[in-house]
């Protein structure tokens, strides 16, 4: 097929004009693919790539030759400001052949909603949330906005693959259609997808379709990357010996900050001087507090400010403005910014992306890398990784600099294997579950059970989930008056619901950061997010403490003092990092390669940390002897199997053990006291290992683990069942755990090298 002669004629006037000599790759590819099928289509395609412009060339073609009726293509972003972005670029091509581009989320205007619902046509570009928003209090709406839809985007759909958030938007699309009678095509774009037949399956559920995934050659990827580390306080790594392979700056260090000052965000201070670059922290927390340094670093200096800043708690003018200044050119300042920044919006010609301590996951590395290099240059990506130097009296494992471990682990994967995280799948949603019941209630009103059962349970995601547990979430919504009966015998949202759903909070399924207070009898400490569970340890005040009680409705947590160190607790446990970033740190540490990327610093820092790693005995061992009857165990397993293990330990193996006080710094290390020997450690974690486990023996007593948005509404037995067949990963643990053996403790090399 020639692609281009297929497209109409407004689309070559815009190739014309836009002064390309040829199609790209992606293009002819994504042409090829929605021309020629009636398939779904997954498209991945390095950012920059023109995934956009591929897929909406030819679907403006198809709805030039037969206008739809109503809206035509949906297009769902994660953000607003993706949104934004889009939609100039979008008008640029549709407002010469009068296809109309409409936005739909909480920063426009009620004019510009009530236009699109008066005359709907054209495309219509939305948030999940937003669309939530629009089944619940537009139903009546949906048949005439969306009874002709032809196809639905969705962008940066691998943020979408491994949580509820994913879930809920492939939930409202098929809602939408059940509702308006439309079969839409969907089309996905991503840079960045590790597994695409999964994907594509996960893109395809409750479609009735095919994905087709179309292969082209991407061309070849050039970056520009450097790592460096620093200590907080000097002296830094290497400082007083030449290490034995000198890694070269990109350009000389200048790197005089003000007396005092953290050298790290001093080194992103000087290497930020005339240039328009992003600044990525891992938090909010972080990047409001890097951004007030960086601040007083001009002041100190006598300097303008030069600094930005852009995530999610910031109003619509701060974000917009940030996002104006970075797209003007001929602009010096630079954004400290979250993952806000992170996704598809352009914002003119970056000359660099700094990046302190090392991101979760390979995908979000390449995301970020992939804001920089958009106007011909390479991608260039500056880690800046940060530690304290250790006490004296410290423990081996906080010898080792994890962060920088784990960003070598994630540039590495990428580079030798092309690993990308997979769909995270086989979960059970009951957060979700209620969500969607609650939606469906309140946008069709009073409901049968059997009717409210066959619009929810029937939704793909929910395939997992049984009648009987859904029988028992609607007799406790019933109970706590989120659901009422009526005298007919049908359902509606009862008063304690409508509460809930009538909150604009309620069209988001992610968790907003909500603080628990800490109290120590009648003293208050202090404030932490999403507490962890009774008999588990926190550090605030500069003080350890047991938890008690947990109150979720109150936000309250209860604690007693103990002896102990363990690291502070204030936010997220590590991000969702999959057990093959864990494996490559391990290999890491466990080669002799050098990585051309790292500067001096990193170099000898790494060289130190290696040194620890062979003289600790973790070159060879899991389990390393710290003195007396303490013991850390290095288990190299992602989240979710690393907490799955520590869960085996206490519960399955802890009296046969004597263990005690085990304390985590997931998903790296665990630490504990136990009566048993090296060897008897192996030999009965080995023997539990391998007597079947019910996942529900690996929740304590009483526990109600709230991992999710909803799950406070949800029956504490549904909670507990979710969290032990969906959430923790028993079987990557268990496999794990069967490799260790008495005679080889750990046979490492053979697994990781």
């Amino acid at each position: 097929m020639n692609v281009f002669e297929r497209y109409a004629p407004f689309i070559q006037d815009y190739i014309y004009r836009s002064g390309w000599q040829t199609l790209r790759s992606v293009q002819n590819a994504a042409g090829e693919a929605i021309f020629g099928t009636e398939d779904n289509v997954l498209l991945t395609a390095s950012t920059a790539s023109g995934k956009t412009e591929a897929a909406f060339f030819p679907i403006l073609t198809l709805l030039d030759e037969d206008p739809s009726k109503t809206v035509g293509v949906l297009y769902i972003a994660p953000l607003k400001a993706l949104i934004n972005d889009q939609f100039g670029r979008l008008n640029d091509l549709c407002q010469e052949e009068g296809i109309p581009v409409s936005r739909w989320h909480g920063d426009v205007a009620q004019t510009t909603k009530r236009r699109l619902l008066k005359k709907p046509a054209g495309i219509l570009q939305i948030t999940p949330e937003s669309l939530e928003s629009l089944l619940i209090n537009k139903h009546m709406e949906i048949p005439s906005l969306f009874g002709d839809l032809r196809f639905v985007v969705i962008d940066e759909i691998h943020s979408l693959l491994r949580a509820d958030r994913g879930l809920q938007t492939f939930c409202l699309i098929e809602r939408l259609c059940r509702i308006a009678g439309c079969s839409p095509r969907r089309i996905g774009l991503s840079a960045t997808i590790g597994n695409p037949e999964e994907a594509g399956r996960f893109l395809a559920a409750g479609s009735g379709r095919k994905t087709v995934i179309p292969a082209f050659d991407g061309g070849k990827e050039v970056w520009r990357l450097s790592m460096e580390h620093f200590y907080n306080t000097p002296p830094q790594a290497g400082e007083g010996r030449t290490p034995d392979k000198e890694a070269l700056p990109a350009e000389p260090a200048s790197d005089t900050a003000p007396e005092a000052a953290d050298p790290g965000i001093g080194y992103i201070f000087e290497h930020t001087r005339g240039k328009k670059c992003l600044i990525f922290t891992n938090s909010r927390e972080e990047c409001e507090a890097v951004c007030q340094n960086l601040r007083q670093y001009c002041e100190a200096r006598h300097e303008p400010d030069r600094f930005l800043i852009h995530h999610g708690n910031l109003s619509a003018s701060y974000r917009e403005s940030a996002e104006e200044d970075m797209k003007d050119d001929d602009s010096l300042m630079s954004v400290c910014a979250t993952a806000t920044l992170e996704l598809g919006i352009d914002i003119g010609k970056l000359e660099r992306a700094f990046h302190i301590d090392a991101p979760f996951t390979v995908s979000g590395f390449l995301q970020r890398m992939g804001r920089t290099g958009r106007r011909g240059d390479p991608s260039e990506m500056w880690f800046v990784m940060r530690e304290d130097h250790q006490e004296a009296r410290s423990m081996l494992p906080d010898s080792i600099p994890w962060y920088l471990i784990q960003g070598i682990a994630l540039v590495q994967l990428y580079i030798e294997e092309r690993f990308v995280e997979p769909p995270r799948t086989g979960r059970l949603p009951y957060s979700l579950l209620y969500h969607q019941t609650m939606s469906t209630l309140a946008s069709h009103g009073e409901m049968t059970a059997g009717e409210l059962a066959s619009r929810v349970l029937t939704l793909a995601c929910f395939s997992r989930i049984t009648k009987d547990d859904y029988k028992i979430l609607l007799r406790h919504l019933i109970e706590i008056d989120h659901i009422n009966r009526t005298e007919n015998g049908g359902l509606i949202v009862g008063i304690s619901g409508e509460r809930i759903v009538n909150n604009y909070k309620f069209y988001a399924v992610f968790q907003e950061n909500i603080e628990y207070t800490v109290h120590a009898g009648s003293e208050q400490l202090g404030t932490i997010v999403k507490p962890p569970p009774v008999g588990d340890k926190i550090a605030i005040a500069g003080r350890v403490w047991v938890v008690e009680e947990v109150d979720h409705k109150r936000r309250d947590v209860y604690c007693t003092l103990v002896k102990g160190n363990i690291p502070a607790y204030f936010g997220d446990v590590a991000g969702d990092i999959h057990t093959r970033i864990l494996e490559r740190m391990y290999g890491v540490l466990f080669e002799d390669k050098q990585y051309q990327y790292l500067m001096s610093h990193a170099v000898c820092r790494l060289e130190d940390a290696r040194e620890t790693f062979r003289k600790s005995g973790m070159e060879l061992k899991t389990l390393i002897h710290l003195g007396g009857n303490m013991w850390a165990l290095f288990p190299w397993l992602g989240s979710y199997a690393f907490l799955a293990l520590e869960r085996f330990l206490k519960i399955r193996c802890g009296k046969r053990l004597g263990l005690k006080g085990l304390s985590s710094s997931r998903p790296y290390y665990m630490q504990f006291t136990m009566q048993a020997s090296e060897e008897d450690f192996y030999r009965i974690v080995r023997e539990e290992a391998e007597a079947d486990i019910d996942p529900m023996e690996l929740v304590y007593p009483k526990e109600v683990p709230v991992f999710e948005k909803y799950d406070e509404y949800v029956p504490e037995e549904l909670v507990r069942k979710g969290f032990a067949y969906g959430v923790l990963d028993i079987e990557g643990m268990k496999k794990r755990v069967l490799t260790w053996n008495t005679e080889e403790a750990f046979n490492a090399p053979a697994l990781y090298k």
